[in-house]
């Protein structure tokens, strides 16, 4: 039996079965320090996935978000446009630099950033643009880069929960000036904690480099470039070491059948739901035909009037373990501190007190979404999760 016993947790991590086999050659290597044999193999997978000129493992998606701000060089009082409704590192690494978060509304349909209303939230101040691909979604990137090429800003892809997925045929995180992937625990692809920064721009790679070891050209040295290696510019100790790397390598060489079995679930939660659906008691995620997703997570959308805490509250008391999502950024003590919205978020405020999120991991069987489903029916058909006047 799982350690999970009868109950149906959120998330439960993947093992491909070569994680251990890996770290023990790193072991015999005598090389755990970051940049060894399991780093290198693991850029090379994700550059021959995105198509990008650089990619770089870092300790955390957050990592590579604030090496992001840190190569456009982003100055105190700059501005970054970007939804509220995201985690918080995706303004947390700007405000950093001393930008200022400007938050936009959501689309209705796919929870990204509107594109229709980035224009509107332009200031001389703007930097850059940070969308979201929201659930492994991608946002609406060509028109996103039209805005950005058209004012010179930069696109900072989130993509944390984008490995694996694509906007017209092209990878997520391959879409704008950088992108962020995340290797956390609760993502598909993963190594405990870590993550990667891809690099679009071809002269922005070296300069990369840098700035992940501590400002310094170490990296050329260790490929023979430089006779030495000095502090070239800011910078800090973004990369991980290479243990993490080994378990990441093992993941990554499964992410194609980690990617098919979560659709599979994906497809199957869909189809269990359509009923609730068809009796107007939820909305099911919105998936555009230019975009091919991943899988990361399967949720709903409660129709007004239902109880989501008391949803939540009925199906953790029946041993399932749902969970909601983002607390919008625009409304938390941070970010009515340290950012500003453009203009009224509607989308945002009325959409994130309805999400929840159903369990979904690599070996949940088909029972055990079942049971989610028919435990979820039985609360919203029963009434007592009715929200009180």
């Amino acid at each position: 039996m799982q350690q999970y016993g009868d109950k149906v947790p959120f998330n439960w991590p993947y093992m491909t079965g070569r994680e251990l086999h890996y770290i023990a050659q790193c072991h015999a290597n005598g090389r755990f320090a970051g940049d060894g044999a399991f780093t290198r193999l693991c850029h090379q997978w994700l550059r021959d996935r995105t198509g990008a000129p650089g990619a770089l493992l870092t300790h955390s998606c957050t990592a590579a978000l604030e090496m992001a701000a840190i190569l456009l060089d982003l100055q105190p009082g700059d501005e970054v446009i970007m939804p509220s409704f995201t985690f918080v590192s995706t303004a947390n690494a700007f405000v950093l630099r001393g930008a200022v978060p400007v938050f936009v509304d959501i689309r209705p349909d796919t929870l990204n950033l509107d594109e229709t209303q980035i224009e509107a939230a332009i200031t001389p101040r703007t930097k850059a643009i940070a969308p979201v691909h929201y659930a492994g979604v991608g946002a609406d990137m060509d028109a996103i880069n039209a805005i950005a090429a058209r004012h010179g800003l930069a696109v900072v892809e989130d993509a944390a929960q984008g490995v694996a997925s694509s906007y017209k045929g092209r990878p997520l995180g391959s879409l704008g000036t950088y992108g962020a992937f995340s290797f956390h625990e609760t993502k598909n692809v993963i190594s405990g904690e870590g993550g990667a920064l891809i690099v679009n721009d071809p002269s922005k790679v070296l300069e990369a480099e840098i700035v992940r070891e501590k400002g310094t050209d170490r990296s050329r040295f260790l490929r023979g470039e430089v006779d030495k290696y000095t502090w070239r510019s800011v910078g800090s100790s973004f990369l991980p070491g290479e243990l993490i790397a080994a378990f990441l390598w093992a993941q990554l060489q499964e992410a194609d059948s980690i990617t098919a079995t979560r659709l599979a679930a994906w497809d199957r939660y869909y189809a269990l739901t359509a009923r609730l659906k068809g009796d107007g008691l939820l909305r099911r995620p919105v998936v555009p035909a230019d975009c091919t997703h991943n899988a990361h997570m399967f949720y709903i959308l409660l129709a007004d009037g239902i109880d989501r805490n008391a949803v939540l509250s009925g199906l953790a008391a029946r041993g399932v373990n749902a969970v909601f999502h983002y607390v919008p950024l625009h409304s938390s003590p941070a970010g009515l501190d340290l950012g500003r919205t453009d203009g009224p978020l509607p989308v945002t405020d009325h959409l994130h007190g309805r999400l929840i999120r159903l369990p979904l991991w690599c070996g949940l069987s088909e029972a055990q979404q079942e049971r989610v489903v028919e435990t979820l029916s039985d609360l919203l058909h029963s009434g007592a999760v009715r929200a009180s006047d």
